[in-house]
């Protein structure tokens, strides 16, 4: 048996795990455009208080793994619409217009859609 099947029963865990990380640094920035924290060094706009609101809420429940896919498809799409509108006005490379982070939330949670939560979701409960 080789080193890759033996890991692929921790398949679920290791989804798991991205799914929680992932949701925490997205409801930080949630929290930074609500709260002021951490403290943010942009000007706080309608706009950006709506989407502010979306990453809290979403974050939190992809946190705890409800809704997941049907959230992670709302936060897939509010990543790509970030990086269009925001980032690339700056210019067209990610590593030059600080727009990697939403590239990576668009497909983390693009792919989130996909594969489910994996373990510790509430959603596992709901499927009973």
């Amino acid at each position: 048996m080789s080193v890759f099947e033996r890991l692929s029963p921790y398949q679920p865990t290791a989804l798991a795990v991205l799914r929680v990380i992932t949701a925490l640094l997205f409801v930080e920035h949630g929290t930074q455009k609500l709260f002021g924290f951490p403290p943010a060094p942009f000007t706080i706009t309608t706009l950006f208080f709506v989407a502010g609101a979306i990453e809290l809420v979403g974050g939190v429940l992809i946190l705890f793994g409800l809704f997941t896919r049907p959230i992670a498809f709302l936060l897939s799409g509010e990543m790509a619409i970030a990086y269009f509108m925001v980032h690339m006005q700056i210019d067209f490379f990610p590593a030059n217009n600080q727009g990697d982070g939403a590239v990576l939330f668009c497909f983390i949670f693009l792919f989130l859609v996909f594969a489910g939560p994996g373990d510790w979701a509430l959603d596992n409960r709901q499927r009973r």
